[in-house]
């Protein structure tokens, strides 16, 4: 049976970093997964790679078709962008899949799959670094976004709070203050669910 690994983490905590060197390890023998999203392509993602950018008359028809397995919806300074996890074949293999969400998709998986298949790897790094890492890449950006790197920064706060972990049933962080240990810790966690 397919088992579902949630990378999930505050914005600049390494998650995309932690999602490539896993992926690379091909004793884990992975497959990602890739969600879908209305927002705009950054500079340096392929569609595909990061998400699978759709416009939004196609996450329109993608829920007309009852294609969603789960999604949320961002009010940002640029207005509002969904993500969205699609029931697009992917799940259907014996390969166990690896994929980046929040609490709310990781929930929603958990919900949709059941405990036995879906499990959380909860990223963390301390503000300071989160922030720092995130100032970097915006200021390699042509058209950086400090106000929306802002906007996220904070409601990181709240969509990341003691709460809403305990809420969501996850009892392990993973600090990422030295990537190749947090990478290792991971790997052996995926290890003892395959």
């Amino acid at each position: 049976m397919t088992k579902i690994f949630v990378i999930m983490g505050k914005s600049s905590t390494g998650k995309d970093t932690v999602y490539r060197e896993l992926l690379e390890n091909k004793e884990l023998k992975l497959k990602k997964y890739v969600s879908y999203s209305t927002r705009p392509m950054r500079e340096g993602e392929v569609n595909g790679r990061e998400y699978h950018f759709v416009t939004e008359e196609e996450y329109i028809e993608y829920r007309k078709n009852k294609e969603i397995i789960e999604e949320r919806c961002y009010n940002t300074i640029m207005g509002d962008w969904h993500y969205f996890t699609a029931d697009d074949g992917s799940f259907a293999g014996d390969e166990d899949i690896l994929m980046i969400g929040t609490l709310e998709s990781y929930g929603s998986l958990r919900d949709y799959f059941g405990e036995r298949r879906v499990f959380p790897i909860l990223i963390d790094c301390r503000d300071r670094e989160r922030l720092m890492r995130a100032i970097a890449r915006e200021d390699k950006r042509s058209d950086p976004q400090y106000k929306e790197m802002c906007r996220r920064f904070v409601a990181d706060s709240d969509d990341f709070s003691e709460e809403k972990i305990k809420e969501s049933r996850i009892d392990r962080i993973f600090l990422n203050e030295d990537l190749g240990k947090c990478v290792g810790e991971i790997s052996d966690f995926i290890k003892k669910y395959q």
